[in-house]
């Protein structure tokens, strides 16, 4: 026996016991996911920033003297909150549709699927990367804006859960997307036919007592809406409906998201087969 031999016989390796969470797994996937988007953060975060403070300098200038209000707050500031929700929800989104596209694309998923990794660990390592791209938007968001304007807090806990609620469940449903998809159009498909437009009216811009009797009951409908009047209401103060109701769909979609997210990963569904 050489003295390498001897050496590692020393040792004594044994088997390492993981147990009902490999945490150290996971956390390297989470790393991963973070440092995926933060390695090229003016793609990932200085340009969904640049692209919201332009929407608000845009509509800004077009309203000029005249400053319109809604209820009893300026509507630049009723305005301000929903285009930080829209930017952290889209970033959230493309964040998980995209890395899965493209370890499918390239065929690097088999280094996801052979790792000790449960299907619960994956998704949740997933959705937390997606959650952490739209919380760093919203934050240097946020934090731009109340440089610019006199933007303020009115209650932080609505803050961060819907902030929180609203990127999971975009990062949720760019996980599923990014199973579903057979190509990168796919995905473009979902961003252009079903976040953009739920977004845009979910009351971002706008209002609901603006509506018409029609109207409004379908808003109700959409739970981009309460994703972004519960973060609107905790820097203006302003809510257009129950607050108690959209912690409840916020909390509930989030689960049911979740679980059907990881029951497609479970399946092997357009993976395995």
């Amino acid at each position: 026996m050489n003295d390498y031999s001897a050496h590692i016989k020393d040792l004594k390796l044994e088997p390492r016991t993981i147990g009902f969470f490999n945490w150290i797994g996971f956390k390297t996937l989470l790393t991963k996911e973070v440092a995926r988007f933060m390695k090229v953060y003016s793609q990932t975060i200085v340009a969904p920033v640049i692209t919201t403070i332009l929407y608000y300098l845009v509509f800004n200038l077009a309203f000029g003297e005249m400053r319109r209000s809604v209820g009893e707050i300026e509507y630049m500031l009723f305005l301000m909150p929903g285009l930080i929700m829209m930017a952290m929800a889209q970033n959230a989104f493309m964040n998980t549709s995209s890395a899965f596209m493209i370890s499918k694309y390239d065929g690097s998923i088999i280094d996801l699927m052979m790792p000790p990794l449960s299907n619960f660990e994956i998704v949740s390592a997933k959705v937390l990367g997606g959650i952490a791209r739209g919380l760093v938007v919203g934050f240097v968001s946020v934090i731009t804006f109340m440089a610019l304007s006199d933007m303020g807090v009115h209650n932080l806990f609505y803050v961060m859960f819907h902030a929180i609620a609203g990127s999971m469940m975009l990062s949720t449903m760019g996980f599923m997307t990014g199973i579903w998809a057979e190509k990168f159009d796919h995905t473009a498909a979902v961003t252009n036919f079903l976040v953009t437009p739920m977004t845009f009216l979910s009351g971002t811009f706008y209002s609901i007592d603006q509506l018409s009797d029609k109207w409004q009951p379908l808003v109700l409908y959409n739970p981009f809406f309460y994703m972004i009047d519960g973060f609107r209401y905790g820097f203006t103060g302003y809510v257009d409906s129950d607050l108690m109701v959209g912690l409840v769909t916020m909390a509930v979609l989030n689960i049911i998201l979740f679980y059907i997210a990881y029951k497609m990963l479970k399946s092997g569904y357009k993976i395995k087969s």
